[in-house]
């Protein structure tokens, strides 16, 4: 299994839990609550596999329904729809980094092997994290979190930039991209526990 392949199920399976969560917070039915999982975990994929001008995987390959169906289904059994007080739980908020960073990852990756620019991969690295999160957000009504939480959007664009140099260097390998991994989420954490912001004009 790549690098690409475990980041991408890393990914899916976060951002499915986020999306469960958020629908659930937000009283959705059943419907709802799979729409929400599916929009979040495979959104930002099928926006990267566009770009990148590629039949997205999802329509050629079982795997992510799968893994978004069985996230749903073990979130319910552990009763993680019982939390309250959504924006603050440790559950949500880890589940959204790890997501996040996951696909910011897979976007730079894809980017690489297709010969996009500097500006190219960052670009996709931010696309493919954010853009399942914010089809999510605008079809239940909820203001983007990215217009909300200013070092969330940015936390993409930096591992999309760390991954370019990685690749100037041709160092990307497991062990360079597992520790992008935990620097993205340990940033994103960090960010949102310290409310940190970008500055205003």
């Amino acid at each position: 299994m790549s690098a690409l392949e475990i980041a991408d199920i890393i990914g899916i399976i976060s951002f499915a839990l986020s999306g469960f969560l958020i629908a659930v917070h937000y009283k959705l039915d059943i419907l709802g609550v799979f729409i929400s999982s599916f929009l979040t975990a495979l959104g930002g994929g099928m926006i990267r596999d566009v770009i990148s001008n590629k039949i997205p995987y999802v329509f050629t390959d079982t795997t992510p329904i799968m893994l978004v169906i069985a996230t749903v289904l073990l979130s319910y059994i552990l009763k993680l729809h019982t939390i309250n007080n959504l924006e603050g739980k440790t559950t949500f908020i880890v589940s959204d980094a790890i997501g996040l960073a996951s696909f910011a990852i897979t976007g730079s990756l894809i980017a690489i092997e297709n010969d996009f620019n500097f500006l190219g991969v960052l670009i996709l690295a931010f696309l493919t994290a954010v853009g399942g999160g914010t089809t999510r957000d605008i079809l239940i009504n909820k203001v983007p979190f990215i217009l909300v939480s200013e070092f969330y959007a940015t936390v993409a664009m930096i591992v999309g930039l760390i991954i370019y140099i990685l690749h100037l260097f041709n160092i990307i390998n497991i062990f360079t991209l597992t520790i992008v991994f935990i620097f993205g989420v340990s940033l994103r954490l960090l960010a949102f526990y310290r409310k940190w912001h970008l500055p205003k004009l």
